[in-house]
């Protein structure tokens, strides 16, 4: 399916006020996760200033023991601290990363403002090596900036 087409779809989801809001977070990574065929685990984290810590709201995929990530620690803690896209396209490459099962082999984490302020992040794993494009960034910058209208 196209970014386009999953655009339309996770608009429609993100729009429909009937559900509570963790549960179309839940849609959409269950919809990117079944649409896009190298997003084999798909999260959203946010982050607990005082605590200085990553908390999983949302998943579709293979249950992961990772559902708290202090900041600085893995892929997705250094993006709560960078602020910055995070695009791996070979875990085994990286140094301060957090192993989630032998399958994956590529990650990507984007970050989620809200008034400009980094409160969490989209974290995707894919089990190809080097899946991730411009093009998947830019889609997940857009999805984060939807969902950042529902918080």
């Amino acid at each position: 399916m196209s970014f386009t087409h999953l655009k339309q779809k996770v608009t429609t989801i993100l729009a429909d006020e009937s559900e509570n809001t963790d549960q179309r977070l839940k849609e959409v990574c269950e919809l990117l996760q079944s649409s896009i065929g190298y997003y084999d685990w798909v999260g959203f984290y946010f982050a607990n200033e005082v605590e200085k810590t990553l908390h999983l709201k949302a998943f579709a995929g293979e249950p992961t023991d990772h559902t708290v990530i202090p900041f600085g620690k893995g892929i997705c803690g250094q993006v709560a601290v960078s602020n910055q896209n995070f695009v791996v396209p070979d875990v085994k490459a990286q140094d301060n990363y957090i192993a989630c099962s032998i399958t994956v082999k590529s990650e990507i984490v984007i970050p989620l403002f809200k008034n400009g302020k980094n409160i969490g992040q989209i974290d995707i794993d894919s089990h190809m090596e080097d899946p991730f494009s411009e093009e998947d960034e830019r889609f997940l910058e857009w999805v984060n900036e939807e969902v950042a209208n529902i918080l």
